[in-house]
Protein backbone atom coordinates (compact mmCIF):
# COMPACT_ATOMS: atom_id res chain seq x y z
CA UNK A 1 0.00 0.00 0.00
CA UNK A 2 1.56 3.24 -1.12
CA UNK A 3 1.31 6.33 0.83
CA UNK A 4 -0.40 9.12 0.40
CA UNK A 5 1.97 12.51 0.35
CA UNK A 6 0.53 15.63 -0.29
CA UNK A 7 2.66 18.20 -2.59
CA UNK A 8 4.20 20.19 -0.16
CA UNK A 9 4.99 16.75 2.51
CA UNK A 10 6.95 15.49 -1.06
CA UNK A 11 8.58 18.39 -1.69
CA UNK A 12 10.11 18.66 1.57
CA UNK A 13 11.17 14.93 1.77
CA UNK A 14 12.71 15.68 -1.94
CA UNK A 15 14.73 18.60 -0.03
CA UNK A 16 15.69 16.60 2.93
CA UNK A 17 16.79 14.16 0.63
CA UNK A 18 19.09 16.30 -1.28
CA UNK A 19 20.42 18.19 1.51
CA UNK A 20 21.94 14.11 2.74
CA UNK A 21 22.84 13.56 -0.73
CA UNK A 22 24.44 16.54 -1.48
CA UNK A 23 26.17 16.62 2.17
CA UNK A 24 27.17 12.75 1.31
CA UNK A 25 28.29 12.89 -2.07
CA UNK A 26 28.94 16.71 -3.16
CA UNK A 27 27.49 18.75 -6.17
CA UNK A 28 28.46 16.84 -8.69
CA UNK A 29 27.95 12.98 -7.76
CA UNK A 30 24.53 13.89 -6.57
CA UNK A 31 21.88 13.60 -9.64
CA UNK A 32 18.42 14.11 -9.36
CA UNK A 33 17.14 10.26 -9.79
CA UNK A 34 19.34 9.65 -6.66
CA UNK A 35 17.64 11.92 -4.22
CA UNK A 36 14.15 10.78 -6.20
CA UNK A 37 14.89 7.34 -4.94
CA UNK A 38 16.04 8.15 -2.09
CA UNK A 39 12.56 9.68 -1.48
CA UNK A 40 10.58 7.05 -3.28
CA UNK A 41 9.44 8.90 -5.74
CA UNK A 42 10.07 8.84 -9.83
CA UNK A 43 12.44 11.84 -10.89
CA UNK A 44 10.10 13.58 -13.02
CA UNK A 45 8.81 14.14 -9.57
CA UNK A 46 12.18 16.33 -8.68
CA UNK A 47 12.06 17.93 -12.27
CA UNK A 48 8.77 18.99 -11.52
CA UNK A 49 8.92 21.17 -8.14
CA UNK A 50 12.36 22.29 -8.90
CA UNK A 51 13.35 21.99 -12.24
CA UNK A 52 17.49 21.71 -12.97
CA UNK A 53 19.92 20.14 -10.43
CA UNK A 54 20.81 23.91 -9.59
CA UNK A 55 17.81 24.89 -8.61
CA UNK A 56 17.04 21.53 -6.01
CA UNK A 57 20.76 22.57 -4.66
CA UNK A 58 20.20 26.14 -4.20
CA UNK A 59 16.78 25.70 -2.53
CA UNK A 60 18.38 22.65 -0.68
CA UNK A 61 21.17 25.22 0.76
CA UNK A 62 19.00 27.49 1.49
CA UNK A 63 19.40 28.43 5.54
CA UNK A 64 19.00 31.10 8.21
CA UNK A 65 22.06 31.52 10.56
CA UNK A 66 20.60 34.06 13.08
CA UNK A 67 22.95 35.79 14.03
CA UNK A 68 23.46 37.18 18.06
CA UNK A 69 23.59 40.93 17.98
CA UNK A 70 26.95 41.47 18.66
CA UNK A 71 26.81 45.79 19.50
CA UNK A 72 27.75 46.74 22.60
CA UNK A 73 29.55 43.32 23.85
CA UNK A 74 32.85 43.78 25.12
CA UNK A 75 35.70 42.87 22.68
CA UNK A 76 37.07 39.68 24.44
CA UNK A 77 33.33 38.43 24.85
CA UNK A 78 32.84 38.76 20.31
CA UNK A 79 34.00 35.00 19.97
CA UNK A 80 31.86 33.10 22.45
CA UNK A 81 28.90 34.87 21.60
CA UNK A 82 28.90 34.79 17.48
CA UNK A 83 31.07 30.86 18.07
CA UNK A 84 27.72 28.73 19.14
CA UNK A 85 25.74 29.84 16.14
CA UNK A 86 28.75 28.64 13.79
CA UNK A 87 28.20 25.27 16.17
CA UNK A 88 24.95 24.83 15.66
CA UNK A 89 24.89 25.27 11.67
CA UNK A 90 27.82 23.28 11.64
CA UNK A 91 26.77 20.28 13.16
CA UNK A 92 23.15 20.26 13.95
CA UNK A 93 22.26 21.23 10.09
CA UNK A 94 24.03 19.16 7.55
CA UNK A 95 22.53 21.88 5.05
CA UNK A 96 26.13 24.58 5.79
CA UNK A 97 28.35 21.78 5.13
CA UNK A 98 26.84 20.34 2.06
CA UNK A 99 27.28 23.80 0.95
CA UNK A 100 30.88 24.40 1.94
CA UNK A 101 31.94 21.17 0.30
CA UNK A 102 30.33 21.43 -2.66
CA UNK A 103 31.17 25.23 -3.18
CA UNK A 104 35.25 23.96 -3.92
CA UNK A 105 33.51 22.43 -7.18
CA UNK A 106 30.67 24.50 -7.89
CA UNK A 107 29.94 27.62 -8.77
CA UNK A 108 26.55 27.45 -8.28
CA UNK A 109 27.53 26.37 -4.46
CA UNK A 110 30.04 29.09 -4.31
CA UNK A 111 27.59 31.71 -5.25
CA UNK A 112 25.52 30.60 -2.93
CA UNK A 113 27.91 30.28 -0.12
CA UNK A 114 28.75 33.55 -0.76
CA UNK A 115 25.04 35.02 -0.84
CA UNK A 116 25.01 33.59 2.62
CA UNK A 117 28.09 35.89 3.42
CA UNK A 118 26.91 38.91 1.63
CA UNK A 119 23.49 38.62 3.18
CA UNK A 120 23.88 37.62 6.44
CA UNK A 121 27.39 37.24 7.73
CA UNK A 122 28.61 40.22 6.76
CA UNK A 123 25.80 42.61 8.31
CA UNK A 124 26.63 41.35 11.47
CA UNK A 125 29.69 41.63 11.83
CA UNK A 126 30.36 45.34 9.65
CA UNK A 127 27.88 46.64 12.32
CA UNK A 128 30.75 46.29 15.23
CA UNK A 129 33.64 47.16 13.20
CA UNK A 130 35.37 50.27 13.60
CA UNK A 131 36.43 50.87 10.29
CA UNK A 132 37.47 48.90 7.06
CA UNK A 133 34.24 47.10 7.27
CA UNK A 134 34.24 45.01 4.06
CA UNK A 135 38.05 44.12 4.64
CA UNK A 136 37.81 43.00 8.71
CA UNK A 137 33.89 40.96 8.03
CA UNK A 138 36.21 39.37 5.21
CA UNK A 139 38.88 37.94 7.28
CA UNK A 140 36.68 37.21 10.27
CA UNK A 141 34.81 35.07 7.78
CA UNK A 142 37.91 33.76 6.18
CA UNK A 143 38.71 32.58 9.58
CA UNK A 144 35.20 30.94 10.21
CA UNK A 145 34.97 29.01 7.16
CA UNK A 146 38.81 27.68 7.20
CA UNK A 147 37.95 26.48 11.01
CA UNK A 148 34.65 24.84 9.54
CA UNK A 149 36.51 23.23 6.53
CA UNK A 150 39.30 22.13 8.98
CA UNK A 151 37.67 20.56 11.78
CA UNK A 152 34.09 19.21 9.69
CA UNK A 153 35.62 18.31 6.56
CA UNK A 154 38.97 17.43 6.55
CA UNK A 155 38.47 16.12 10.04
CA UNK A 156 42.23 17.28 11.44
CA UNK A 157 42.27 16.05 14.44
CA UNK A 158 43.72 18.23 16.77
CA UNK A 159 40.63 20.31 15.64
CA UNK A 160 38.21 17.38 16.34
CA UNK A 161 39.07 16.89 19.58
CA UNK A 162 38.98 20.68 20.95
CA UNK A 163 35.70 21.15 22.60
CA UNK A 164 34.13 24.30 21.43
CA UNK A 165 35.09 26.05 24.51
CA UNK A 166 38.67 25.07 23.53
CA UNK A 167 37.91 26.58 19.93
CA UNK A 168 36.25 29.74 20.91
CA UNK A 169 39.44 30.32 23.61
CA UNK A 170 42.12 29.73 20.40
CA UNK A 171 40.30 31.55 17.86
CA UNK A 172 38.69 34.54 19.73
CA UNK A 173 42.13 36.52 20.03
CA UNK A 174 41.99 36.09 16.03
CA UNK A 175 37.95 37.13 15.65
CA UNK A 176 38.39 39.79 18.02
CA UNK A 177 41.48 41.51 15.99
CA UNK A 178 39.97 41.03 12.89
CA UNK A 179 36.62 42.61 13.95
CA UNK A 180 37.78 45.42 16.11
CA UNK A 181 41.64 45.74 15.50
CA UNK A 182 41.93 45.16 19.47
CA UNK A 183 44.52 42.65 20.66
CA UNK A 184 43.07 40.47 23.44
Amino acid sequence: MSRIRSAETTRAAILDAARIRFGAEGYERTTMRAVAGDVGVDAAMVVRYFKTKDALFAEAATFELRLPDLRGLAPEDLAAALMPTFFDVWEDDGTFLSLLRASATSSVAAQTMLAVFVDQVSPALTAITPDRHGDRAALAGSQILGLAFSRYVLRVPPLVKMTHAEVVEWVGPTLTRYLTGIIV
